[in-house]
């Protein structure tokens, strides 16, 4: 016979995933599933406002506005076309160079935007329609898009790491910093060895011999913008100031030289993208508010003990454990969008994998490239979206064309949760504690 803890926490889960299959919007599927547990328990409905205020009551969380509207004024300044030319210098000579650039320029503008969306937009919109003239397939094109811009994910500054900070309790913001720069080279050099296979059977075009004074001229011209992330990421790693002080600072610099150096927004271009920063501030602020009323649900239902103890019932095998941890990661992010999945995944998800031995930045690192293949993956993969509705393809033949990369990705993932020193190895070198 089940007890009333059982009953509440199937209360909880059963109705959250319920309204997701029935497409509730994410916020009142976690809100109102929230609500049912606490009146099954006879608990006062005060208690969903007072958690929610305590959840968004962050001084860390300020961050994540900032680095919002950076990412916003630097993709609106016409900072992509300048990144394209500098990862065309690079990597352009290459067979499938364009494809190759494209997966560079997401490395770069990932440092700056830190949203796979903005990414797909932004870079999409310039170079599907180019390499579609250079005599790449559509569908590849857009696959090679959609799936770089999750490097952006785990190159910081990525108001995600933020997130996942903040809910785990106690991790270091630079230390996340830190452990995504080669994580997120990884998946550039794995997407990067998918497309040279693919480019070389279709026998895509390369461009001109690489040389080195077209390259330098590139970088200076795009020192201004890849200055940005120097700004964050050094302030923070050599403690000049927090991740939400540089945020700050860096939405200033960013405000500098988009309208006075790259010329790329005017003045009325600026309240345009505020605008559009308040419309994805309140998505991301209302589901971390409802997120933590839900979180509060979790905890006294214990249902991260019984998840811990569930999984481990399966098998004792670390290897099977973490597995299975993916898994779970991946088929929620096929139904749920990112934030969601951090929030509500992360509280139940970390202790099981510190039993075995997992660091929770190395886990951080794990559930934020999970969550970038889930916005890849149908029913409700955002970028998989954009990338259609950019290239004007229909979904099924995007992801038809993304399987071999999905492949790509998935091995990059095995890769991180079985060689910690891959997200680990940088944090430790710069004095964080692991």
């Amino acid at each position: 016979m089940m007890s009333p803890e059982d009953i509440s926490t199937l209360i909880l889960l059963g109705s959250f995933f319920a309204m997701i299959l029935l497409r509730f919007p994410i916020a009142y599927a976690v809100g109102l599933s929230t609500v049912f547990c606490l009146l099954s328990q006879g608990q006062a409905l005060v208690t969903i406002p007072q958690q929610m205020v305590k959840g968004i009551w962050s001084f860390s969380l300020m961050a994540v506005p900032f680095f919002i509207t950076m990412g916003v004024l630097m993709g609106s300044g016409g900072i992509s076309d300048k990144l394209i030319a500098l990862a065309n210098s690079l990597v352009g000579w290459m067979r499938g160079g364009l494809a190759m650039v494209n997966i560079v320029a997401s490395y770069f503008f990932g440092g700056i935007s830190g949203s796979a969306s903005a990414d797909t937009a932004s870079l999409g919109s310039i170079l599907i329609p180019m390499m579609v003239d250079q005599g790449y397939d559509a569908d590849f094109s857009t696959a090679v898009t959609i799936t770089s811009s999750c490097e952006g994910l785990l190159v910081p500054p990525s108001h995600n790491m933020v997130i996942y900070a903040t809910t785990a309790s106690g991790i270091s913001v630079g230390a996340l910093f830190m452990a995504g720069y080669i994580p997120g080279a990884l998946l550039a050099v794995s997407l990067m060895i998918g497309s040279y296979i693919i480019s070389v059977k279709r026998n895509y075009p390369k461009g001109k011999p690489f040389s080195l004074s077209y390259f330098l001229k590139e970088l200076a011209s795009s020192f201004w913008a890849l200055a940005a992330v120097l700004i964050v990421v050094v302030g923070v790693v050599g403690g000049v100031f927090t991740a939400t002080e540089s945020a700050a600072i860096a939405v200033i610099y960013s405000l500098l030289v988009s309208v006075f150096i790259y010329k790329g927004l005017t003045w009325r271009g600026v309240w345009d993208a505020l605008d559009t920063c308040v419309e994805t501030l309140a998505i991301v602020l209302i589901l971390i508010a409802t997120s933590a009323a839900f979180g509060y649900c979790l905890t006294i239902l214990h249902v991260p003990a019984k998840a811990a103890a569930l999984i481990t019932s399966v098998s004792s095998n670390p290897v099977v454990v973490a597995l299975m941890i993916n898994a779970i990661l991946l088929l929620l992010g096929c139904i749920m969008d990112m934030a969601p999945i951090i929030l509500i995944a992360t509280p139940i998800l970390l202790p099981v994998a510190q039993s075995i031995g997992i660091n929770p930045i190395q886990f951080g690192v794990m559930v934020i490239l999970n969550c970038g293949i889930g916005l890849l993956t149908p029913p409700v993969g955002a970028v998989l979206f954009i990338g259609s509705a950019v290239a004007k393809l229909p979904m099924e033949k995007v992801v038809k064309a993304t399987l071999p990369f999905y492949l790509c990705m998935l091995i990059t993932l095995l890769m991180l949760t079985f060689i910690p020193a891959i997200s680990l190895w940088l944090p430790s070198v710069f004095g964080y504690a692991m």
